[in-house]
């Protein structure tokens, strides 16, 4: 099984194969446009940018489950991102990335490459990692999404190579990109 087995919905309602992406290198991203990690929008636009044209594609999957932080319609969340960040990349309807209803795509994935832990040594993430123990600590069991702006790295032949929680930045995953293509 790899990831081009799966099927999702654009943001546009239009069902695709992810197999429509073989021979690309993907970066799988579930996103919220009302978290304090929403402006690596911006930052996730610009790295597409610079790799579109070498086979490089981000997946956005728009999420409500993170403390309602993705409360709008599709289009909202398409206007907003075009809008606010320039987003160009490929987006899908708002889904469900954990949990019991979780898009088969976000179990896969969380399957292949377990949850290492939140990276205590960046602020945002002793932060993060405080808030989830307080108000979701249900949330810290297991492999399972943990919050918005997980990113998970695809190489061309739909293998998941890595995992990224929230607190990684955007650009700081270029090397990682930079050594699949």
């Amino acid at each position: 099984m790899s990831i081009y087995d799966f099927k999702a919905k654009k943001i546009d309602g239009e069902e695709i194969s992810l197999g429509e992406y073989k021979g690309k290198i993907l970066l799988i991203v579930n996103t919220a446009s009302k978290c304090g990690f929403t402006p690596q929008y911006g930052d996730l636009e610009k790295i597409y940018e610079k790799f579109k044209d070498q086979g490089f594609e981000i997946l956005g999957f728009p999420s409500n489950q993170f403390a309602e932080q993705e409360p709008g319609s599709n289009k909202e969340i398409k206007n907003l991102c075009q809008v606010n960040y320039g987003v160009t990349f490929q987006l899908f309807e708002k889904t469900d990335v954990r949990g019991a209803n979780a898009h088969p795509l976000f179990k896969y994935l969380s399957e292949q490459v377990p949850f290492r832990g939140l990276d205590l040594n960046h602020p945002s993430g002793k932060i993060l990692s405080s808030f989830l123990e307080e108000k979701f600590p249900e949330f810290l069991i297991g492999d399972s999404i943990k919050w918005n702006f997980t990113k998970f790295l695809i190489d061309r032949n739909g293998n998941v190579i890595d995992r990224f929680e929230p607190t990684t930045e955007p650009n700081d995953i270029i090397p990682h990109i930079e050594k699949l293509l």
